[in-house]
């Protein structure tokens, strides 16, 4: 079982546990009922908003990503919530990623413009035009980029900006896209493919849309995983929570009330 972790740049609160509470809960029937059950759940400790919080304290990327991952295992192991058998982190994947886009462009998947790897992303929507549209750019996918060839191409790699991490690649110094951080990480830990693959509902598209769309493109098995579990969001006062809604109830408020 593959789950989509955390972006290690804040506390926890009920909307993140409830994902990793539900996926325990499912390792936790399977190996009753005599399943042989591997949890990968990844750390995302390359991206924008992780960029932007160590900055405003401060501090390295990993080194703040490092801090709030040990509160979040900490709030984890309150909850019950069971350790997993693997924890890949984003920044030791970087070569995967980069095989990954070179393995797209090879095979004709994705296309090299502007020190930049896109993946052809024409054929990979399962919503409205207008619907995905919104959703890719609320992602930080820029569908109105005009660099791109199709506004729905998305980024296996991309050029670092001033005062952002960056690794060497064929295509000049940069970081990995966020879609292409997951496909890679969890081909890493299962192979090409996988039993199950949970995360938010949130994440259904354009997150794991396209993750499964790269993956199947690189090695041509389908489907890149047999089952999937995407875990319903918490709402409070009738709005999903979020830190941009104001409305969160950490995991530390709920142990000590």
């Amino acid at each position: 079982m593959y789950v989509c972790g955390i972006t290690p740049y804040d506390a926890t609160h009920l909307g993140h546990a409830r994902t990793f509470v539900w996926a325990d809960v499912a390792a936790r029937v399977l190996r009753h009922a005599g399943a042989d059950v591997r949890v990968c759940r990844n750390v995302t400790d390359v991206d924008d908003v992780l960029n932007q919080a160590a900055h405003r304290a401060g501090s390295p990327y990993d080194s703040f990503a490092a801090v709030q991952q040990y509160y979040f295992e900490r709030d984890l192991d309150t909850l019950g919530v069971h350790a997993v058998d693997h924890q890949p982190r984003a920044h030791n994947h970087v070569r995967d990623v980069i095989a990954l886009a070179q393995g797209l462009v090879t095979s004709g998947h994705a296309y090299v413009r502007d020190n930049a790897v896109y993946f052809h992303g024409a054929g990979v929507p399962a919503l409205p035009g207008g619907e995905a549209h919104a959703l890719l750019a609320e992602y930080g996918d820029e569908p109105d980029d005009p660099g791109k060839r199709h506004p729905f191409d998305v980024a296996v790699w991309r050029p670092s900006r001033s005062g952002e991490p960056a690794w060497p690649s064929p295509w000049g110094p940069g970081r990995p896209g966020w879609h292409a951080e997951c496909a890679a990480m969890a081909m890493a830990t299962f192979g090409p493919s996988l039993d199950l693959h949970a995360g938010g509902t949130d994440l259904r598209f354009p997150h794991h849309a396209y993750e499964s769309a790269m993956a199947e493109a690189l090695t041509g098995v389908h489907p890149f995983s047999r089952a999937w579990l995407h875990v319903g969001m918490v709402r409070r006062d009738g709005e999903k929570m979020a830190k941009s809604t104001g409305n969160l109830v950490l995991v530390s408020d709920l142990v000590s009330y």
